[in-house]
């Protein structure tokens, strides 16, 4: 069980706390590179408890800076940006993308004061349709070099959205392969596609029936490989392999293309101890994505009558005669709705004192340990699990996605490594 003592670690990532100490030491997601155009308005933006203001310069580099301006401290996403950085409503001041004070109009013409005044700023990554930054102060590591982060843009679709909970609480949620069972199951076969190696069965299909996977993990270099193993048959075998990543994403089975062919990643990012933005990147290295489908499955997200988006407030819209007939959950078609109903209903803050733990959450109890052991290293200067520093340790080629048949004789550890090599589109 976890403690008291331990919860407190675990959910409290504001500057300061132990926390928020580790999650400083990675490269985090903060926008869509779509969200922030040429010429786009600077982004209010609240990650790990701390108002920023993110913009792009008339270069297109983009940076992030502390929300109100060190001279009187007007909020700088109203600023204009100009003259080779963003430049405050109030009195003018102009400040680059590394922070640094440019231009102070109001001052004498000969004062050097402005070489003395620096705003707070974060260094920004752009790459992969998103923009990262790194919070942790000194030099910032290298950033890993995952498969769907170099994808080309025709073959991914990336989607943000805001929840109103601890970002933990989401997390688990991807890692925890039992709830497939259950919270998205479908009345009828929903997924066309079959599972390769199957008798046209869809993966849906093998949740239904096998309720109880059993549950193995690897520890690996950068969080935990999960396997998930269904009944298929006396001779075979339905292994699904995800991704835990340190210390806030998870890597997993998609709904893009054929199976196999891609896979989705969920980033959850602290906003706030009690609220949490999930970027999803859903991937396809073999051909482009129907990004049109996508786009249309957003009205999955909305109320029946289609004006109003499903959320904890409205209960969201659940209907009993749907849960009849249509899915579990009686909350429409979108796995988003379904995810953020089982963690926003958790409240806030999740006290995980009150859980009673079961066999099935051994994935769970190891995330939180590796959460954990970072927490500790970092306490102790030492490095956690899954930072980069040495560039020739970049490569992440070994965080494999798999659904797939195979016969009981092959070890179920050893499947991933017989998928097709994973080479993507380029940029």
């Amino acid at each position: 069980m976890t403690t008291a003592e331990e919860n407190e670690l675990l959910v409290h990532t504001g500057p300061g706390t132990p926390g928020g100490r580790l999650m400083r030491r990675y490269w985090h997601p903060v926008a869509l590179s779509e969200e922030l155009p040429p010429d786009g308005a600077p982004l209010p933006i609240r990650i790990l408890s701390e108002d920023l203001v993110l913009f792009r310069d008339e270069a297109g580099r983009p940076g992030l800076l502390q929300r109100h301006c060190p001279h009187r401290c007007a909020d700088l996403s109203f600023a204009r940006i100009e003259d080779g950085g963003l430049r405050c409503l109030y009195h003018g001041w102009l400040f680059d993308v590394a922070g640094r004070c440019l231009e102070q109009p109001g001052e004498p013409a000969d004062s050097t004061y402005k070489d003395e005044v620096k705003a707070l700023s974060y260094p920004c990554h752009e790459t992969g349709g998103l923009i990262f930054t790194y919070m942790g102060g000194g030099a910032a590591p290298e950033m890993p070099d995952y498969e769907f982060l170099k994808v080309g843009e025709a073959h991914r679709f990336l989607h943000r959205s805001d929840l109103e909970c601890n970002y933990l609480q989401s997390l688990e949620g991807n890692i925890d392969p039992v709830h497939l069972s259950y919270l998205h199951r479908p009345h009828k076969r929903a997924d066309a596609r079959a599972v390769p190696g199957s008798d046209d069965r869809s993966a849906d299909m093998y949740y239904a029936e096998d309720r109880a996977p059993r549950l193995d993990l690897e520890r690996t270099d950068y969080g935990i490989r999960i396997f998930s193993v269904r009944g298929s048959g006396p001779e075979n075998q339905y292994v699904r392999v995800t991704n835990f990543i340190m210390p806030n994403s998870a890597a997993i089975v998609g709904q893009e293309g054929r199976i196999n062919e891609g896979y989705a990643v969920h980033w959850h990012v602290p906003i706030d101890d009690t609220h949490n933005m999930r970027f999803d990147l859903t991937i396809n290295r073999v051909r482009p994505i129907d990004k049109e489908k996508y786009l249309s499955r957003e009205t999955n997200l909305l109320s029946p009558d289609g004006t109003e988006r499903r959320r904890l407030s409205n209960r969201y819209h659940q209907d009993r005669e749907a849960m009849k007939t249509e899915n579990f959950t009686g909350m429409g078609r979108s796995f988003n709705v379904h995810d953020a109903f089982a963690s926003e209903s958790q409240g806030p803050i999740h006290d995980r004192t009150r859980e009673n733990l079961a066999t099935s959450d051994r994935i769970i109890v190891q995330a939180r340990r590796q959460l954990l052991e970072g927490i500790e290293a970092v306490e102790a200067g030492r490095e956690p699990l899954g930072v980069v520093r040495d560039p020739r340790r970049r490569d992440r080629s070994d965080v494999v996605v798999m659904s797939k048949v195979i016969p009981r004789s092959v070890p179920y550890q050893e499947a991933w490594k017989d998928m097709p090599p994973r080479q993507s589109a380029a940029e």
